[in-house]
């Protein structure tokens, strides 16, 4: 079998995937679709203690989604000539991606000063819970510690109803975003210097960024943040609004928006209303705005108030359940799922990259590997040959 080949945007960049769970995981699908050379590497099956966290249902939707275009070859890092097996790929690589507790790779031998020293030109990117340094760096971290943590927690959900977890990795998922970006910073400043160096994200500052204006609002003015349910802290009329068939969001911030929903429901006195003369007057009296508008709101149905508002200029949309989601015409039209069979020939369903590359786009071509499915092939691109690969089987490396 030749290199997996997604897209020609990084054709010339292979990718050492140590990772495992989500955060590095997500990071790696970034770069596989778009083209690089990836090779996952995986403890032999049994080696593991925690492998069923990550790897023991491969062809389940998560793995699949997580791991595909991807290559699979096993590799025992405690085992003696394992090193030995692993620098031959360093030399061979552009950038490795681990998330491991920080003490973990100095302990395997391969922190970013040892790879360097094999291939000055690897970059190594390290996704952890709580960073690199500092008091915690010790500490195991996942992603709803994080959101609570990273105060995610402290916004979401009613002011009755405590502290809400997200129902999606915000924390895991954030993190292998921005170490995908900091790899292609890398790569491109590499271009320059023609060094690699070491990139590093963590699931707290990550979390802690992706908060973006409710942290803000706090360090530059003081406003503590809280929670507010479905409505938006600081816009208004801005949430979750009822028609007489269920609910739906509309998001009227600003005064064009304030007046074009007033001049759609045949409210223009509103526009004159004390209480509603500026945003900051609608936050601050938002319980008697919102009961007005459901009473307008409830005398039709979602469909109806959804397209009325839209052709208005007004942002408005339904609340859909996941299976609603993809009946979406719209989510159609962008082509968000693409289906590929699996190795047993079942159809499998993927997600696609939410961004696009006109001329050179992202593709999902092959279904996640098999455990160890290219140990061989790849092992003979580096260079060993056939007795060779069979005494590392024999000995248990691969």
């Amino acid at each position: 079998m030749s290199k997996i080949q997604a897209s020609e945007v990084l054709k010339p960049f292979r990718v050492l995937d140590l990772s495992r769970v989500r955060a590095g995981p997500n990071c790696v699908r970034i770069l596989t679709d778009f083209g690089a050379d990836v090779i996952r590497i995986e403890p032999p099956q049994g080696v593991d203690p925690n492998e069923a966290m990550f790897a023991a249902n491969r062809q389940g939707g998560d793995f699949q989604n997580l791991n595909r275009n991807k290559r699979s070859l096993t590799l025992n890092l405690k085992k003696p000539g394992a090193l030995e097996v692993f620098f031959k790929l360093v030399q061979t690589a552009d950038v490795v991606v681990e998330n491991w507790r920080p003490d973990v790779k100095t302990k395997l031998g391969l922190d970013y000063e040892s790879l360097a020293k094999v291939n000055p030109r690897i970059i190594l990117a390290s996704i952890s819970g709580f960073g690199q340094s500092g008091p915690y760096v010790s500490r195991p971290g996942f992603d709803q510690i994080m959101q609570g943590m990273g105060g995610l927690m402290s916004v979401t959900g009613s002011p009755e109803s405590g502290p809400f977890r997200a129902g999606l990795a915000v924390a895991d998922m954030s993190a292998g975003l921005y170490a995908a970006i900091g790899i292609l910073l890398a790569l491109i400043e590499r271009e320059r210097s023609g060094k690699g160096q070491w990139v590093h994200s963590s699931l707290l500052h990550s979390q802690i960024a992706m908060m973006d204006f409710q942290v803000s609002r706090y360090l530059n003015d003081g406003d503590i943040p809280t929670r507010e349910g479905n409505d938006h802290p600081t816009s208004s009329p801005m949430g979750l609004f009822n028609a007489i068939d269920g609910v739906f969001n509309i998001g009227a911030a600003g005064q064009g928006n304030w007046k074009r929903l007033c001049e759609l429901l045949g409210r223009p006195e509103w526009l004159d209303e004390p209480d509603f003369k500026t945003e900051k007057l609608r936050v601050t009296n938002r319980a008697r705005l919102s009961e007005m508008l459901d009473q307008v709101f409830r005398t039709n149905t979602v469909h109806y108030w959804v397209q009325a508002l839209n052709d208005a200029g007004v942002p408005a949309g339904p609340v859909y359940d996941v299976p609603q989601v993809f009946e979406d015409e719209q989510v159609k039209a962008l082509g968000v799922v693409h289906t590929l069979p699996n190795v047993n020939g079942k159809d499998m369903h993927y997600i696609t990259q939410p961004m696009t590359l006109e001329r050179t786009p992202p593709k999902v071509v092959t279904a996640a590997p098999g455990w160890g499915e290219h140990t061989d092939e790849v092992l003979a691109e580096i260079g060993y040959d056939e007795q060779q690969i069979k005494s590392l089987h024999e000995q248990g490396v691969v």
